[in-house]
């Protein structure tokens, strides 16, 4: 009873350690967005191209060290977007606006000046802009998943894909509408 009791003191001991070594960082982030648009009930001359945009903004980082765990979170200004062309005639809608994704992120180190970290968590994204012909959705809810390289306790260099949970926007007078899915290249300083 004593040898469990004495484990059970230890563990609490420990657990109650690890809040006190988490450690929070504030950044840069920025990188290249690649999008690509998922159309339904659209012909088949329809032609999708992908349509590059860039990122940028402030973010922040909480880690427990001795766990690898931690959760990132950024407020991003984010330019989306799709390219298509039918027949003859092209067609660019941009999206800009504000993303904010929310990722818990697992680091494995492989020493005190490298490590690769897995990523995956909400994405948020509010548009700024109205086309007409498009209804776009003012607010977006999509899943991130990522991974990428820590090097030298502040740089970090990634690459996530996000998936919109619904419909990016829905083209008026039909019943097509679209989701946007992008690849994103980022890198990120921390203070």
């Amino acid at each position: 009873m004593k040898k469990i009791f004495g484990a059970l003191m230890i563990a609490v001991c420990i657990g109650m350690a690890m809040p006190a070594q988490a450690q929070i960082h504030f950044g840069v982030k920025g990188g290249l967005n690649l999008s690509k648009a998922s159309f339904s009930n659209v012909g088949d001359n329809f032609k999708k191209d992908n349509f590059t945009g860039f990122f940028i903004g402030p973010m922040a980082e909480f880690n427990i060290p001795i766990v690898g765990l931690g959760v990132d979170a950024a407020l991003l200004f984010a330019q989306r977007g799709i390219k298509v062309s039918e027949g003859n005639e092209d067609l660019t809608i941009k999206q800009n606006g504000i993303d904010i994704p929310v990722n818990l992120k697992y680091t494995i180190g492989l020493g005190s000046m490298a490590g690769i970290y897995l990523a995956a968590g909400p994405d948020f994204y509010f548009d700024f802009e109205k086309k007409s012909g498009i209804d776009k959705k003012k607010a977006q809810v999509g899943i991130n998943v990522g991974a990428g390289l820590k090097l030298l306790n502040h740089l970090q260099v990634g690459a996530n894909y996000n998936i919109p949970l619904g419909d990016t926007a829905d083209i008026e007078g039909t019943d097509a509408s679209y989701k946007t899915k992008t690849w994103q290249v980022s890198v990120a300083y921390i203070f």
